[in-house]
C-alpha cells in the first residue's frame, strides 16, 4: 500500500513505514493541483501544519484510508469531509507535549524579562539596562485557557515558580483540578484577575477569537498574553489595539492567524515577541510525532487496533485494553439487529452494565452502529462514519450506563425500535474473551455470534421443534446448535438455530407455515 508523505518529517518515521513493507513516497512542496494528482492512488497521507487537506483533495483520493498529522492540531485538514468519506484522521497529541509546554514557559520568561529586546539592542552595540525593567513570575497569577496535556504541563511548571494558577476548561472536573493543584475558573474570572494569560485550546468555531475586544476590556492593566497553541484563538487586531492603548503590557506569539505573519501590525511593536511557530521544534518532539503517526498509520492499514483518531470516539490505551473484547461483540450485536430491521428505524438504545458502566463506551457504540448499518448501506460504513451516517438518517441513538445488578461482569443491551416493532438483544464476553448472545427479546439464550442463524419465535407447544428439524433435514441443512428460550410454560418462546449453510427462501417460507410459528428470520454473523 502506498503512503504519501507531503511534508518533511523525521527520517525515523519514514524508515518505520518502510520497515512495515509500505510503499513510501516523500514528496514535499507540492502545489494544490499536484497534491490532487499525487493522492489518487494512495492509501495514506502524512502532513504537518502547512499542507491544507481540503474537500477537493479528499474527493480525489479514491483509495485513501487514513490521513496522519505529525503533530497535534488538525485545523489544516477538513475532518468533516474525511469523515463523510470514511477516512480516518489521526494526530500525534503526545509527541510534542513537553516541547510545547517548555516553549510556552520560555516565551513567558522572555516576555517578563524583555530578553529578546535586550539581546537585540546589545548586539547592535548599545548597553541600556534601565530600559528593560521586567516583572517577576513569583506570586503572579497565571490564567491557563485550555487544560489539556500541554496546559497541564504549563500549569505544573508555573506552580514550581510560585505562581497561582487559574484554569478555564469546559471539561475540567473538580477532581482533576484538585489533583493538579490548579484552581478552576470561568473565562471571565481569568481575564479579570490574571497577570499572564496563556491559551492551549484547539482552534474551533467555539474557540476562534475566544479572547477579543470584550475580554481585553476586562483585563487588568499590565497583563501579558502568550499564544503557543493556534493562531486565531486570540483576536490579533484587538490585541494590537489594546497593546497600543497600554492596557496589555506585551505579548509572546508563536502562532498567527495568517502564517507567515509578515503583514501583521503586531510585528511593528517592540513589546511583542514573535517567533515562527517553533512550539514543537525540538529534536525529540520531531522524532516522537513522526514515529508515533507512522506507527498508527501502519496499524490502520494492517487492520489492527489504533489510537489517536480525531474523528473516532477516543480510546486511550488503557480503555482500549479493557473494551477490546467487547468491540467485536458490539459489532456482532449491531449486525444481528441490522439484518432483522429493514423498516423505518426511530430509535437505537444501548445500555452498558456492569464493569462497562465504569469505562468509556463511545467506541463500542460506534462498533455497534457499524454492524447495524452495514446490512442496509454496505461497505461504505466503517467505524469512522457510522455515527455520522446514523445521524444523517435521523436515527435517534442513545447510550447509557446502568449500575443495576446483572448476572454477568458486563452486559451490552441493544434495543432497536422501528415500524416492524421493538427488538432487544444483549451480549457479554465470557472466559477467554468469547462473545456470547445471552438475551433475545427477553428470552435467556447462550449463543456464539458466528455463522448462520435462524430466529424462530413460536408458541411453546409440543411438536414444533420436531417439525422444524424435519424440514431442515429434508433440505439437507445440518443443525449445528439449538437454543430455545421461553418466558413460561405454554407462553411465547424463541428458537435460535445455528445452521451450517444459508437456508434458501423456500425453506424459510415452509418453516413459517408451521402452526404455532410466528415468523422466521435469518442472519449471518
Amino acid at each position: 500500500m502506498k503512503v504519501l508523505v507531503a511534508e518533511n518529517i523525521s527520517s525515523l518515521g519514514v524508515d518505520r513505514l518502510k520497515e512495515a513493507g509500505l510503499d513510501v513516497h516523500v514528496r514535499t512542496g507540492l502545489s494544490h493541483q499536484e497534491l490532487i494528482e499525487a493522492i489518487k492512488d494512495c492509501e495514506a497521507l502524512i502532513v504537518r501544519s502547512q499542507v491544507t487537506v481540503n474537500e477537493e483533495i479528499i474527493a480525489a483520493a479514491d483509495r485513501l484510508k487514513v490521513i496522519g498529522r505529525a503533530g497535534v492540531g488538525v485545523d489544516n485538514i477538513d475532518v468533516d469531509a474525511a469523515t463523510r468519506r470514511g477516512i480516518i484522521v489521526l494526530n500525534s497529541p503526545e509527541g510534542n507535549t513537553i516541547a510545547t509546554a517548555e516553549h510556552t514557559f520560555a516565551m513567558m520568561m522572555a516576555l517578563a524579562r524583555n530578553i529578546p529586546q535586550a539581546y537585540a539592542l546589545l548586539k547592535s552595540g548599545k548597553w541600556e539596562r534601565k530600559k528593560f525593567i521586567g516583572v517577576e513570575l513569583y506570586k503572579k497569577t497565571l490564567g491557563v485557557v485550555g487544560l489539556g496535556r500541554i496546559g497541564s504541563e504549563v500549569g505544573n511548571r508555573a506552580k514550581a515558580f510560585g505562581m497561582k494558577v487559574l484554569a478555564y476548561d469546559p471539561y475540567l472536573s473538580p477532581e482533576k483540578a484538585e489533583k493538579l493543584g490548579i484552581q478552576p475558573a470561568d473565562l471571565d474570572t481569568i481575564v479579570k484577575t490574571a497577570d499572564f494569560i496563556t491559551v492551549h485550546t484547539p482552534l474551533t468555531k467555539d474557540t476562534k477569537h475566544i479572547i477579543g475586544d470584550r475580554e481585553f476590556a476586562m483585563m487588568k492593566d499590565g497583563v501579558r498574553i502568550i499564544n503557543c497553541a493556534r493562531g486565531g484563538i486570540i483576536d490579533e487586531k484587538a490585541l494590537y489595539e489594546w497593546i497600543k492603548k497600554q492596557k496589555v503590557a506585551g505579548a509572546a506569539l508563536d502562532v498567527y492567524e495568517e502564517e507567515p505573519p509578515f503583514e501583521s501590525p503586531l510585528l511593528s511593536l517592540d513589546n511583542v515577541i514573535t517567533v515562527p511557530h517553533l512550539g514543537a521544534s525540538t529534536l525529540e518532539a520531531q522524532i516522537n510525532v513522526a514515529v508515533d503517526v507512522a506507527e498508527q498509520i501502519i496499524k490502520v492499514l494492517k487492520g489492527e487496533p489504533f489510537n489517536n483518531a480525531v474523528n473516532l470516539p477516543f480510546l486511550r490505551p488503557e480503555v482500549l485494553a479493557t473494551t477490546m473484547p467487547y468491540l467485536k461483540l458490539a459489532e456482532k450485536l449491531g449486525s444481528f439487529q441490522g439484518q432483522l430491521t429493514f423498516n423505518y428505524i426511530s430509535k437505537v438504545e444501548l445500555i452498558y452494565s456492569g464493569d462497562l458502566s465504569h469505562t468509556e463506551v463511545r467506541g463500542l457504540t460506534a462498533a455497534f452502529l457499524k454492524g447495524f448499518l452495514t446490512p442496509m448501506l454496505g461497505t461504505e460504513v466503517n467505524l469512522v462514519n457510522a455515527s455520522l451516517l446514523a445521524k444523517s438518517r435521523r436515527i435517534d441513538v442513545s447510550q447509557t450506563k446502568s449500575g443495576a445488578p446483572i448476572d454477568f461482569n458486563s452486559l451490552i443491551t441493544t434495543t432497536v425500535k422501528s415500524d416492524k416493532g421493538t427488538r432487544t438483544i444483549a451480549g457479554t464476553v465470557l472466559g477467554k474473551n468469547e462473545g456470547k448472545i445471552v438475551q433475545l427479546d427477553g428470552h435467556s439464550i447462550d449463543a456464539v455470534p458466528e455463522g448462520h442463524y435462524l430466529i424462530i419465535p413460536h408458541s411453546d407447544q409440543p411438536g414444533i421443534i420436531g417439525q422444524v428439524g424435519t424440514i431442515l433435514g429434508k433440505a439437507n441443512i445440518n443443525i449445528a446448535a439449538m437454543q430455545v428460550g421461553r418466558e413460561s410454560i405454554g407462553g411465547t418462546s424463541v428458537m435460535l438455530l445455528a445452521i451450517d449453510v444459508q437456508a434458501p427462501s423456500d425453506v424459510l417460507v415452509e418453516l413459517s407455515k408451521i402452526n404455532g410459528i410466528h415468523g422466521v428470520d435469518q442472519v449471518f454473523l
